[in-house]
């Protein structure tokens, strides 16, 4: 008996002494990493223009991890956007609207002047256009809310043709820092009261910097409805709501000069057929130049 345990004493002992010498001394008992395996992607990402024309099809559709606004780019995808800028680099008359969703978890979300993360993800695919020479007034933004937490295509490319002497059914919204938008989030419905979001303030504290730094640059605030209501009484909103912005920037400090204009309800971004869409043009336009 006492030889057995003599024998088994050894043994732990031994154990004990060949894991300090292999793991802690040698390091040889690390964990082995195993790379996550992404999933694979959905092929079905198209270019088409005005729905007609096929430029692109069969893509790989991008990928946004959950809260994150940069996208994780594959071989094809940079594929897609170098085709895509060549396409939109041949025709000045094209024009290409970028529609990032974001999942109802990221619902409230922000990232810096955007008011959510869909907003952001469009401005970030504008950013890999431009730096593949696309030039910044060929884009307009939009976003919405997907219809689960599954991305399917996070991004939306919407190609149109603007050719000469075609009128605009609705007014493009660029989303740029020289020539900015946010929604009626800013205000009560039916109100001129201005209470900016957290967007809106990172926003104004960066138009003051700019100004600050470029005293011969002035600041005009545009002010639009939607349909609902009189002409009238829209215009007379739209202009309340652009006074309250501009005192808010008063009181931020802004020394530069700031005008005021309303639109009403003669320049829609979207046709007002839904709440959200009226939303969208309840809205004030920041324009620095």
């Amino acid at each position: 008996m006492r030889i057995f345990l003599g024998i088994l004493v050894f043994l732990v002992w031994a154990s004990i002494c060949r894991y300090g010498y292999v793991c802690q001394i040698k390091g040889l008992c690390k964990a082995e990493v195993v790379e996550p395996v992404e999933a694979p992607r959905h092929q079905t990402l198209d270019l088409i223009l005005d729905d007609s024309i096929t430029y692109l099809k069969g893509y790989d559709q991008f990928v946004f991890r959950n809260g994150l606004i940069e996208p994780d780019l594959n071989e094809n995808n940079g594929a897609y956007l170098d085709s895509l800028a060549s396409v939109m680099k041949g025709d000045s008359t094209i024009e290409l609207t970028l529609v990032g969703l974001y999942r109802p978890s990221e619902k409230g979300k922000r990232s810096g002047i955007f008011e959510d993360l869909g907003l952001a993800r469009a401005a970030e695919m504008r950013k890999l256009l431009m730096d593949r020479g696309v030039k910044e007034a060929m884009f307009s933004l939009d976003s919405r809310q997907a219809a689960g937490e599954e991305l399917i295509q996070p991004i939306e490319f919407l190609l149109t043709s603007d050719k000469e002497g075609t009128p605009e059914e609705y007014t493009k919204i660029q989303f740029t820092f020289t020539n900015m938008t946010f929604s009626d989030a800013n205000f009560e419905k039916g109100s001129p009261v201005f209470v900016p979001g957290d967007a809106l303030q990172t926003y104004a504290d960066s138009v003051k910097t700019y100004l600050d730094l470029n005293p011969d640059k002035n600041l005009t605030i545009i002010g639009h409805c939607d349909s609902d209501g009189t002409d009238d009484y829209n215009l007379e909103l739209g202009k309340n709501r652009a006074e309250s912005a501009k005192e808010y920037f008063t009181k931020l400090g802004v020394v530069a000069t700031i005008k005021t204009e309303s639109k009403g309800e003669s320049e829609p971004a979207f046709p007002n057929d839904t709440e959200l869409n009226m939303q969208k043009n309840r809205r004030v336009n920041f324009v620095l130049e």
